[in-house]
């Protein structure tokens, strides 16, 4: 019988003297190619040096013609919908649970984003998203979330059969696979996000990846002008004439990020095959248990395993509130579980209720509300997060772990 809970003064189940987790993992090559960056360039104006090297380095991962980077993933997204075109009043459906960003940089195109709910793993639902075409919609925004991916054979039939753009956020799912396919390659354009968290990370930074020139050309005119767009929009091209100014921004990564970035590719592949190796380790430990419910993984899709989302299940432990138990799992010393706060469904977020006051444009157009989503809501409310380890000698650490959920599930009852 193991010892009381530790919220009520038991001892921990979880009780290491050193970091439960660590991200991103910073090497002596990491810091050569910094330094050996330091002396090249600190600022790149055109495709040359490390920014050439690493946009082929992830176009010929995906198989993609063009790769184009950015200051971050945010800057990639609004990018994507900039290199597509929209126009105000054109309609986008996007996820109702997805980080923000994926989203938000639709307002400055004056694009409407449509929100549609989830499946019960979280991802967008594709019946819902043929629920939600219109005459006025234009294209279909998917996040892969946490490492996920979503159910593609149905976005891509329903895309084509519409005659839709399809935009992927990939920023959580580096080297994820759908079908023996790498997910970020099945839109008409793609974005991934370098932050210091992803799995592919140059601190900050962003890539778009397309094989549709006009969109590359008008993702540059953005915020790369002047030497990129001068070099590389062809001069019978009618955007050619804005390539001194573009749009006037600009949103070209660092030099420094990019080596970063850089040097951490060449371990990616390692690093998801551990994770791959971890995830499976820590859903035989946990499968059956009551009051959680693991991921279902089907056995042709292989996540990036960004983190490990499980379903709270309160009927299973007595109706025990989600407070109580994740309160009791942080007591036992896990202190790396998370309930994800400000990544939840869209219409949580005061900029999808009532935009007008940053965005006037959009009175009577987003007026989204708390209810408007259950399956997304009851995704979001009963998550629980843990991180997937990318080091085998951390194998410990995950034992206690799920010996802290073992513990906590058998003595639930103390928590009623």
């Amino acid at each position: 019988m193991k010892s009381k809970l530790a919220i009520n003064g038991g001892e921990k189940a979880v009780n290491l003297d050193r970091q439960h987790y660590v991200w991103p993992p910073i090497t002596e090559r990491t810091r050569e190619a910094v330094l050996r960056q330091l002396e090249e360039s600190i600022s790149i104006y055109d495709r040359s040096g490390i920014i050439e090297r690493l946009e082929d380095k992830f176009a010929h991962y995906h198989g993609k013609k063009h790769a184009l980077l950015t200051n971050s993933g945010t800057s990639a997204l609004h990018s994507m919908y900039v290199g597509a075109n929209l126009k105000e009043g054109d309609e986008v459906i996007c996820p109702a649970y997805t980080f923000y960003a994926s989203v938000t940089p639709l307002f400055f195109t004056g694009a409407i984003p449509v929100l549609a709910d989830s499946k019960d793993n979280g991802n967008i639902n594709p019946e819902d998203i043929e629920r939600k075409i219109t005459g006025n919609t234009k294209g279909i925004a998917i996040t892969h979330m946490w490492g996920m991916p979503c159910d593609m054979d149905a976005i891509t039939e329903i895309a084509r059969q519409y005659n839709l753009m399809l935009f992927e956020d990939a920023s959580h799912a580096h080297g994820a696979v759908y079908r023996g396919r790498k997910v970020g390659t099945f839109g008409d354009v793609s974005a991934f996000s370098l932050q210091a968290q992803k799995t592919l990370t140059g601190g900050e930074g962003g890539v778009l990846l397309t094989d549709n020139d006009e969109i590359f050309y008008r993702a540059l005119l953005l915020g790369h002008y002047n030497k990129r767009c001068k070099n590389e929009i062809p001069e019978d091209n009618k955007l050619r004439q804005y390539a001194i100014t573009g749009m006037g921004l600009k949103l070209r990564i660092h030099p420094m990020a990019a080596a970063i970035a850089d040097e951490q590719f060449d371990n990616l592949e390692t690093i998801l095959e551990n994770r791959r190796k971890i995830a499976k380790s820590m859903m035989k430990e946990l499968r059956g248990l009551p009051g959680i419910e693991i991921p279902n993984i089907p056995n042709d899709i292989e996540p990036s395993w960004y983190a490990f989302i499980m379903q709270y299940k309160p009927e299973e432990l007595g109706r025990l509130s989600i407070e109580k138990f994740y309160e009791a799992l942080k007591a036992e010393g896990c202190v790396e579980l998370d309930r994800p706060g400000s990544t939840c469904p869209l219409n949580y977020h005061q900029l999808f209720q009532n935009p007008v006051l940053l965005f006037p444009g959009y009175k009577d157009k987003v007026s989204y509300k708390r209810g408007d989503f259950p399956k997304a809501e009851k995704f979001h409310e009963h998550s629980l997060k843990l991180p997937v380890w990318h080091e085998l000698k951390d194998r410990d650490i995950i034992e206690s772990y799920v010996n802290a959920f073992k513990k906590v599930i058998e003595k639930y009852h103390e928590l009623l």
